[in-house]
């Protein structure tokens, strides 16, 4: 097993709470992010916001102490991850992830990419998206379960040397049982019981829930940044009340 997979917590956040930026410009970003603090939360940058700010954004979260995820999921041929990660690596990012369909020798490379930096990222696999359903996966030719397609890439994730996957918190409780306390479990799709945001995400789960399901981070955007106070809301989640 990779040494990186048992090092996660060291250096772990005092929250599981992952605020995703989900925004389309720099301005609007870091006007929302003065509203937070690092000791309440991570943060996430996707692809929308990466791709209109690029990376001074990234790095000026980084500088104000926040810890980033990186969610770029990264899936082309091995050499080519594995410089996109040693370049977040160099960045300071947190966290980065990558589609864990990509295989094996992709995942290894990654792993390999930034074995040498003295606080490497955690590299995440990225197992079934939460807006897919099981007709989603037939419409791409797979045949098996939701669960069994999450744990069969879960596991290549593991194998190759990768902390973790992002998976739905409905397959945290098997994912655990299966891979161990230790290997990392991001949960997007986390929604509040005040929350009825109709969006695309379809395996949803509350902070609680997936906390009791054994994840270990959750990403919760618009249920956060689209509330009235935001930095209000944020607290109530750690503090174990939504």
């Amino acid at each position: 097993m990779n040494p990186l997979i048992t090092d996660f917590r060291v250096h772990a956040p005092a929250t599981p709470v992952i605020v995703a930026l989900d925004f389309d410009n720099a301005s609007t970003t870091l006007n929302f992010v003065r509203q937070l603090r690092p000791e309440l939360c991570q943060l996430k940058i996707g692809k929308e916001l990466f791709t209109a700010s690029g990376r001074s954004l990234a790095e000026s979260l980084i500088n104000q102490g926040f810890k980033l995820f990186l969610d770029l999921k990264f899936h082309d041929i091995p050499n080519t991850v594995a410089a996109a990660c040693k370049a977040a690596a160099q960045m300071g990012v947190w966290m980065v992830d990558m589609h864990a369909s990509g295989g094996k020798r992709m995942m290894e490379a990654a792993a390999d990419a930034v074995a040498h930096f003295s606080s490497p990222p955690l590299l995440i696999g990225v197992t079934v998206l939460t807006s897919m359903a099981q007709q989603d996966l037939a419409e791409v030719g797979v045949s098996c379960s939701i669960e069994e397609q999450v744990l069969r890439l879960a596991s290549l994730a593991q194998q190759s040397g990768l902390n973790g996957v992002v998976s739905s918190a409905q397959e945290a409780e098997l994912l655990k049982s299966r891979l161990g306390d230790d290997f990392v479990l991001v949960t997007p799709g986390i929604r509040l019981n005040t929350d009825n945001t109709q969006d695309d995400q379809r395996r949803i789960m509350t902070p609680k829930a997936a906390l009791a399901s054994g994840s270990h981070y959750l990403v919760i955007g618009r249920p956060i940044t689209q509330a009235a106070a935001p930095a209000a809301v944020l607290s109530d989640i750690n503090l174990g009340l939504l």
